[in-house]
């Protein structure tokens, strides 16, 4: 880390950059199918958004960096973003249209459905950041695999954001969030493009499917053991990985799922967290984000390794409780999750 980072750090605070598309997402009310009715709840939303929501809402000095659209729903999509504590100087607007997602909420047996619309949106269109005055002062750069899915001009900016910060001391935070039907749609080199990005990560949130596609390495195993073992592979093609690190579900049903998660260190130390038994689930989009973004803190703050773990666990468990893709909840809120505080009224 440069000196000037440190300068203009608090202790346990960070300025977090994070890169990618604001989305608009349109789900259907309830558990109800798309259009059933015609009615659409709105929210705003986009996997590297919901991480810098929670970092705000944890203390953090997070900025967003994307473009939206040059009209009211651009606008509206960065204003959800400052009222809650995000930074968003550098999220412009240019022409072109907003990037769509439609939800339905599943239900007993059956799934919730993603239906993508977000083909040429103006985050798509312009593609060029200068990433060293971005980087000004940053600690941390916050990426996922949802915006080199999009085409290979945000592939490459992501790319480029990810060297840039490797080469300005900036530590890089890299979720693999691979989106399969979005590769398919410009039939991109996923393998090879996402190669690039997990070279320059610190820390990536995957699991043994994501290092699989990066490394062309299929780990013949599942769960907590296919995480360590695609680990060991991950730390000996990735020099500069630190951390790899991963929730761990089980789905009984749609309503009911059993949640941990692991994580694994370059030296081989690995570590799980305690099951959650989640019933009731209200909303599932954005857990991974939620647990990205505890994660971090908890790395920022210099918590113990198993509390960082239990910490970003934390936060994706309660983000179940919560509409919307965002972690609207504060450190003490999470603590009280993972230290089973129980469930009287907060007066």
């Amino acid at each position: 880390m440069g000196s000037g980072n440190e300068r203009n750090e608090e202790p346990g605070v960070s300025r977090v950059v994070c890169f990618g598309e604001l989305l608009l997402r349109l789900s259907a009310p309830g558990r109800e199918r798309v259009l059933q009715s015609p009615a659409m709840d709105v929210h705003i939303g986009g996997a590297e958004a919901n991480v810098a929501v929670l970092l705000a809402q944890l203390g953090h000095d997070a900025a967003m960096v994307s473009t939206v659209a040059d009209n009211a729903l651009g606008a509206v999509a960065a204003g959800e973003l400052r009222r809650h504590g995000v930074d968003t100087r550098a999220v412009r607007s240019a022409a072109g249209r907003m990037g769509l997602y439609f939800l339905s909420h599943g239900a007993m047996q059956r799934p919730s459905e993603v239906l993508y619309d977000r083909a040429d949106s103006a985050f798509v269109r312009h593609a060029d950041y200068d990433w060293d005055a971005l980087l000004d002062g940053a600690s941390w750069l916050h990426l996922s695999g949802v915006s080199p899915a999009l085409g290979m001009a945000t592939a490459q900016a992501t790319i480029d954001a990810a060297r840039a910060a490797r080469r300005l001391g900036v530590k890089v935070s890299f979720d693999g969030n691979f989106r399969g039907k979005l590769w398919q749609a410009w039939d991109g080199d996923a393998a090879g493009l996402l190669r690039q990005i997990f070279e320059e990560a610190d820390i990536v949130f995957a699991d043994h499917r994501d290092i699989a596609i990066v490394l062309g390495e299929r780990v013949p195993s599942e769960g907590e053991k296919a995480v360590a073992e695609a680990a060991t592979r991950a730390f000996a093609a990735l020099p500069n990985l630190q951390w790899l690190t991963c929730t761990l579900r089980t789905q009984h049903s749609v309503d009911r799922h059993t949640l941990s998660a692991v994580m694994v260190e370059r030296d081989g130390t690995r570590r799980r967290a305690p099951d959650y038994e989640l019933e009731g689930i209200v909303d599932r989009i954005g857990t991974g984000d939620a647990f990205a973004g505890g994660v971090l803190h908890g790395l920022i703050q210099g918590m113990s390794p198993p509390d960082v773990l239990h910490f970003g666990l934390g936060a994706a468990v309660l983000k179940h409780s919560i509409p919307g893709d965002f972690c609207l909840a504060s450190a003490q809120e999470i603590s009280d999750v993972t230290s089973q505080a129980g469930f009287h009224v907060r007066r």
